[in-house]
């Protein structure tokens, strides 16, 4: 295995002038004080958790193993946010971005997914396929495209973050592709968009990207009508669609026989991805209601999905299959976009109190980290580590 060690870069290199800047340096509950630490020590938590995460970076595949395809594409956006919150970090992010752009649009592993109400999704790999689970058919994987419409909504999202922090077209030009073929998957049964090629699921998360991709690209790419008039017809159909409850918590999916939604577990990343969607979608189209809805789902979420001490844990904690360990992250993501649009005292200190639970008490060796974000820590793969960074690069953030 060729292994990019980045992490030498990231903490000895010091981010091309990190180690400079590290020397000068309301009814949810709260365990921690929401100032424990300066913005300062947040960067350095985050840098030395990423400096671990970049041990399991393949060059030769441009992936991070031991996780899989999508959460690949959920690393990339983490990076690529770090990056954006320490510029001193970009020089050093670049090479991970065009490496990846190059060799993992030739490394797309053999990939099957299985939809459960305890797991939303479980995806698994070859050569790690359940017996009896039906693989897809391989004509739709070409580069970052394959069968599931949602894989690819993380892909697009991933390069639009990279064009942010880079500017450079080739970025973009993926994400508009990968759109484009999206726009295949509408209409599915009961609207929106499938979830998958074969057209066996209508979920949240795909229509919650495909809105988020579609307002994104109308405020960054040429064409911006096309995209907001996406946008807004997605809007449309998924407000009113029932997946968005009348305590504002967002179901998993449509159930097909009844096109109501399926009353399955709510999941953080439900209420991450459409909060971002929401913020994209308000400076598309300067609609104030959409960051009232959008504040309205993350509390929400963390009403309903943090345990007794104010720490964000998914219902299936602690066996959580291969996709929930990353939605927390996913979250954290998205709040901090809202937070930076919208700042709120509630949110702000939801985000550190996080942060610090993370540091404090789902820290293993050498700044690892596992699921349960409470504690005590657990096995860290890259998903669990990428997770936990997107909660520690947001204290950056808001902090």
């Amino acid at each position: 295995m060729a292994v990019f060690h980045f992490s030498l870069l990231l903490l000895y290199g010091c981010l091309a002038g990190l180690c400079s800047l590290l020397q000068g340096t309301n009814a949810i509950p709260k365990e921690l004080n929401s100032r424990a630490y300066t913005t300062s020590q947040y960067l350095s938590h985050a840098t030395s958790a990423l400096k671990e995460l970049q041990t399991f970076y393949n060059t030769t595949s441009g992936l991070w193993e031991t996780t899989g395809w999508w959460n690949n594409a959920n690393i990339v956006t983490m990076l690529a946010v770090y990056a954006l919150v320490n510029g001193q970090a970009r020089a050093s992010t670049m090479p991970i971005f065009q490496n990846t752009l190059t060799q993992a649009a030739q490394s797309q592993p053999q990939e099957a997914k299985i939809r459960s109400q305890l797991t939303s999704t479980n995806t698994f790999e070859y050569p790690d396929i359940p017996g009896g689970v039906a693989l897809p058919d391989p004509k739709f994987s070409n580069g970052f495209l394959n069968a599931y419409y949602e894989d690819e909504g993380w892909w697009a999202l991933a390069w639009l973050k990279v064009y942010d922090l880079t500017g450079n077209n080739i970025y973009m030009n993926n994400a508009i592709g990968i759109f484009q073929d999206m726009t295949e998957g509408y209409p599915a049964k009961c609207g929106g968009i499938w979830w998958d090629k074969n057209q066996t699921a209508n979920t949240a998360i795909t229509n919650e990207l495909f809105l988020t991709l579609a307002a994104q690209l109308a405020n960054r790419a040429a064409n911006r009508e096309y995209y907001v008039q996406w946008a807004l017809t997605q809007w449309q159909w998924f407000e009113g669609s029932g997946l968005i409850n009348p305590q504002n918590n967002v179901n998993d999916g449509i159930d097909l026989s009844t096109c109501q939604s399926n009353d399955g577990f709510f999941w953080s990343y439900n209420h991450g991805v459409i909060i971002g969607g929401l913020l994209e979608l308000y400076q598309a189209n300067a609609n104030s209601t959409y960051i009232t809805i959008a504040e309205n789902i993350a509390t929400a979420a963390i009403n309903e999905l943090s345990d007794s001490r104010g720490i964000l844990q998914e219902k299936c904690e602690p066996n959580c299959g291969n996709d929930a360990p990353q939605f927390k992250g996913i979250f954290m993501r998205n709040l901090q976009y809202l937070q930076q649009a919208s700042p709120n005292d509630t949110f702000r200190d939801f985000v550190l109190n996080n942060a610090d639970a993370i540091w404090s008490h789902d820290q293993g060796s050498n700044q690892t980290f596992g699921l349960t974000w409470s504690g005590p820590p657990g096995r860290m793969t890259a998903t669990t580590q990428s997770s936990a960074l997107d909660a520690l690069v947001a204290a950056v953030a808001v902090s």
